[in-house]
């Protein structure tokens, strides 16, 4: 009997639902290129919700210049901490959460699966409300004044749109991307004609330090702009899957750097026309207001389209991986269920707390929490040279156990050891406006907790597992690299107790 063959993505038309969950995608359908990856990251990440991410520094009260050099250093540094998760998909030929299970065990990736959770819920908010907003000052700027109403309506609408863009998948999103890239970029740099005489490059910013003083408020900055690379981190595997693994590996680690790089030009247009805007929590409809109307309402119409391209991003990537948790469901019915519950929190976030306030938050959550696991991940890719047994990834998702990544009951204590203590460290030495830990002013109030976590998770997790030896089963014919292993036996794959094993 011949099994039918299913049609790579790039033989699928846009409007044909992608088929492919969390399971290994076969070879066949690798068709894609780094400038692929480049192309959705950065257009994932050339709209407003990055503009949004831009404006802060100002509303935190630093100068233009101030603002600049901390935008710059948070996108580089971020940029470099995000290209190496890059690696993994072309070889696992699964997404980023389901390929952590090599490395935190198969039932311990589900860490990764929250990551990707939090990080998802954030940017497909900002998302939401900044296309929404867009509707919004819209019709402010035609005298129309629909009040929270007319905003609750637009939230729900955009907030569908991304989720049918998601249901159809890949290559829709590929597409939604193009035209964001394109389109968001052009209306960009004509900024430069509609603002160029209110401008102001010697703003001073207000000198009310939304952390006291200017050195804490300037890492607060980078940090926060971190987010935006950072964020990528869960996410890269969701397209990264879809390129053969015999691409360079140089090619790979350039194609999100390079992407992050690129998002300097909304960053920056941020930064600039937030001095623009007196209330950077009405960031969206203050500038539709402030600009010509010439500029007004092509803005309006790259903000929808951007919003569309950011909520996809998102939102694709845990539904994706949502289905994963609970095999029952697939990945369209993976997508609703995160995309409702998202869409509650959207609604709650918006109008019962201060936006400025919550995704400063998020933020900071995302890169202490993130950013650790992701060290986990690339010491782990050192050590195991890059060898990672496809099949054996998947033993949760087809509710059996064992295997090469079962560790003890399914979690791999080395790594999640070294996250937890990394992540709590972090925590610990943070200062932010909402979340200030016990040890923030050891520097003089500047927040040095991403250094922390860094350091912890990078000392922590090569000292479990020299200490404590992984299976030589889980390193590949030339064996590990600068750790030792241990001869300890695999135990055998078979079926959860109730569950069939499936072949």
């Amino acid at each position: 009997m011949t099994v039918p063959s299913t049609p790579s993505p790039a033989a699928q038309g846009i409007t044909t639902v992608e088929s492919y969950g969390i399971a290994p995608i076969p070879p066949r359908a690798q068709t894609s290129r780094p400038l692929d990856l480049f192309r959705l990251a950065f257009g994932g990440a050339n709209t407003f919700a990055t503009i949004i991410l831009g404006t802060l520094p100002i509303a935190y009260g630093l100068s233009l210049g101030a603002a600049v050099s901390a935008t710059l250093v948070g996108v580089v540094v971020g940029a470099l901490i995000l290209s190496p998760m890059a690696l993994f998909a072309p070889r696992t030929r699964t997404n980023n959460a389901i390929s952590s299970g090599a490395h935190f065990g198969v039932v311990g990736r589900a860490l990764g699966s929250f990551l990707s959770l939090l990080t998802a819920v954030t940017f497909f908010s900002i998302s939401v409300w900044v296309s929404g907003d867009a509707i919004v000052g819209a019709a402010l700027r035609f005298g129309l004044d629909g009040g929270e109403a007319l905003r609750a309506v637009a939230y729900a609408v955009i907030a569908v749109a991304v989720f049918v863009v998601c249901i159809f998948g890949y290559q829709f999103m590929l597409l939604v991307n193009k035209v964001a890239v394109i389109a968001g970029s052009a209306i960009m740099l004509l900024g430069v004609f509609a603002y160029g005489g209110s401008f102001d490059p010697s703003y001073a910013g207000t000198g009310d330090y939304i952390l006291g003083d200017f050195w804490p408020t300037w890492v607060l900055a980078a940090l926060t702009v971190m987010a935006n690379p950072v964020s990528f981190g869960a996410f890269l595997g969701d397209w990264a899957r879809y390129i053969p693994a015999t691409h360079s590996t140089r090619s790979l680690l350039a194609a999100p750097f390079l992407a992050q790089i690129a998002t300097l030009l909304p960053f920056l247009f941020g930064v600039a026309t937030a001095t623009l805007v007196a209330d950077p929590g009405e960031y969206v409809t203050g500038l539709a207001a402030a600009s010509p109307l010439w500029y007004a309402l092509p803005l309006i119409l790259v903000a929808l389209i951007g919003g569309l391209s950011t909520g996809t991003t998102a939102l694709y990537g845990t539904g994706l991986d949502f289905s994963s948790l609970f095999p029952r469901l697939n990945r369209v019915q993976g997508t609703a269920v995160v995309g409702t519950l998202a869409l509650v929190l959207i609604f709650a976030g918006s109008f019962g707390f201060s936006i400025v306030d919550s995704i400063n938050a998020f933020s900071t959550l995302i890169v202490l929490l993130t950013s650790p696991w992701m060290v986990v991940m690339m010491i782990g890719y050192l050590l195991r040279r890059g060898h990672y047994l496809v099949e054996d990834l998947q033993v949760f998702n087809e509710g059996r156990r064992g295997g090469a990544y079962w560790f003890t009951r399914g979690v791999n204590w080395r790594a999640m050891v070294a996250w937890l203590v990394a992540a709590v460290a972090g925590l610990l030495f943070a200062n932010t406006p909402l979340i200030v830990g016990p040890f923030a002013g050891v520097a003089g109030g500047v927040d040095v907790s991403l250094v922390v976590a860094l350091l912890s998770a990078a000392v922590i997790y090569p000292l479990t597992v020299t200490l404590f030896p992984e299976p030589r089963g889980v390193f590949g014919p030339a064996g590990p690299r600068f750790v030792p292993a241990a001869d300890t036996p695999i135990e055998a794959v078979s079926a959860r107790e109730g569950e069939p094993v499936v072949s």
